[in-house]
């Protein structure tokens, strides 16, 4: 679950590590030197940089960075009023407390088991026809990581169940590969999405709106690389060439299948038709939706000790809910501290005096993205360039609700882009199993090689919605009509 996120690999090498804690210390004495205070808002961000490649918590690192900016622009009475008031203006929310509903639905239902079925639907369904078992274990990622809200999670599972499944179908190694990487790529788009949710509370947008703009680029992302799967398979040689996917099940087989996974288009149905029509607000569906998943975690056949499965979803819910909140409060109180140091306005008047155009701009963001997906992950990436971007991006009237659908997907392509892509690592982990590499030798460099063929069609979909915001526009534009 999205909790207990850490932004950066420990620097190896305690000269790595000494430059580092360098830099956070001289950043913090910097502030109080008398500088401008352009130059304090710039040394509040090296020392944030500094404290997240050293481990620290995200969320304690935005509220250090973003606090000792504040103090240094103002006085300690700043600090200590921002820490009494942040907490309860800021998430002692209403339409925040979808946030514990989804992550305790989340880990509800993989709990029970329902989340595993999904590969063997899709699997029975589109395993028989050219490149059905990438299809399938692209289309059952979207479905995994969308209810659970884990993009690592969801790899994990799919790359023991899916790899092996692919290679004794005779596909390539690295197309297997990658068909796992891009597994996870659209499920933090499609509600119930804690991403979206995080983004909302950052940019301040209604929740329920956000969830529903990321449901038609999602689709989209999904259908892209299913098609892309499809293409790839008739063209790459298979490694046993007289194996072709699996043969076709039975009708009754993929009924039963089907049935068996019943809770995961039901929640979808629930968040999303819920919100468009207007009987639920976002709070409200998710509150309807881990009732649904309570309900199929007490009852799930597969489970000896229901009530324990739910007790520690509780808890685990409780714990990510406390990170996800942290990160929340630093990202606002950053938020807060960085329009006192004109950076904000500075970067706005940066863009406007270059005179780009929405486009140019989106495109720049693209390329900045990338870059700091080498280097962070999703949520630091959300977390550290929002609370900048804002005014920018109402400069140049581009809808927030579509930014977020942007940004939350640049992210999701952070965690499989080197060096620090996490999900490469976590595939290359687990494909050293015997029992998920079945003899191949699967090297970092065919996990880095999957990534290649990856990434155009990840940035061909960026393309597509810079050109056609209304995929993402459309359905919150219609909500309650």
């Amino acid at each position: 679950m999205p909790g207990r996120v850490r932004a950066g690999r420990l620097p190896s090498g305690s000269v790595t590590l000494a430059v580092f804690v360098a830099a956070a210390v001289g950043s913090t004495v910097g502030m109080f030197l008398g500088g401008s205070k352009e130059t304090i808002g710039v040394l509040s961000i090296i020392l944030l940089l500094s404290l997240i490649f050293l481990r620290m918590h995200i969320g304690f690192a935005l509220l250090v960075s973003a606090l000792m900016g504040m103090w240094a622009l103002r006085d300690f009475g700043v600090v200590t009023s921002t820490v009494s008031k942040l907490p309860y203006h800021n998430v002692a929310q209403w339409t925040l407390s979808v946030v514990p509903m989804f992550v305790f639905m989340g880990l509800l239902l993989w709990r029970s088991g329902v989340t595993e079925k999904l590969y063997d639907v899709a699997r029975t369904w589109l395993g028989w026809m050219p490149g059905g078992l990438a299809v399938g274990t692209n289309l059952a990622g979207a479905g995994l990581a969308s209810v659970s809200g884990s993009t690592v999670g969801t790899t994990y599972a799919l790359a023991r169940i899916g790899i092996p499944e692919m290679l004794r179908a005779g596909y390539d190694k690295r197309l297997a590969i990658g068909s796992v990487m891009a597994a996870g790529l659209p499920g933090q788009l499609i509600p119930p999405s804690i991403t979206l949710v995080v983004f909302a509370g950052i940019a301040e947008v209604p929740v329920g709106e956000q969830l529903l703009a990321g449901v038609g680029p999602g689709v989209a992302v999904a259908v892209l690389f299913s098609v892309a799967l499809m293409i790839a398979a008739s063209i790459v040689k298979p490694r046993t060439p007289e194996k072709v996917d699996v043969a076709p099940e039975s009708t009754g087989a993929k009924w039963r299948a089907l049935v068996s996974v019943w809770p995961v288009p039901v929640l979808v149905l629930v968040v999303v038709v819920g919100m468009f029509s207007g009987v639920f607000t976002a709070t409200e569906a998710g509150a309807a939706a881990a009732m649904v998943a309570l309900f199929v975690a007490l009852f799930a056949r597969r489970r000896d000790r229901p009530f324990a499965a739910v007790s520690e979803a509780a808890v685990s819910a409780v714990a990510s809910t406390g990170s996800i909140f942290l990160m929340l409060l630093g990202a606002t109180a950053l938020s807060r501290m960085l329009p006192l140091t004109g950076l904000t306005t500075g970067f706005t008047d940066w863009t406007t005096n270059l005179g780009l155009t929405a486009w140019q701009f989106l495109a720049l963001m693209t390329v900045v993205y990338l870059v700091m997906g080498m280097f962070l992950d999703a949520l630091a990436m959300m977390l550290l360039t929002v609370p900048l971007l804002i005014p920018t991006l109402a400069y140049l009237d581009i809808s927030l609700l579509w930014f977020g659908v942007f940004v939350v997907f640049m992210g999701e392509l952070a965690v499989i882009t080197p060096p620090v892509g996490i999900l490469s690592y976590i595939i290359h982990g687990v494909a050293q199993d015997p029992e998920v590499n079945l003899g191949n030798k699967i090297s970092l460099r065919d996990v880095f090689a999957s990534v290649a063929w990856v990434m155009p069609i990840a940035l061909v979909f960026v393309v597509l919605l810079i050109a056609f915001p209304q995929v993402a526009t459309f359905l919150p534009s219609q909500m309650g009509g």
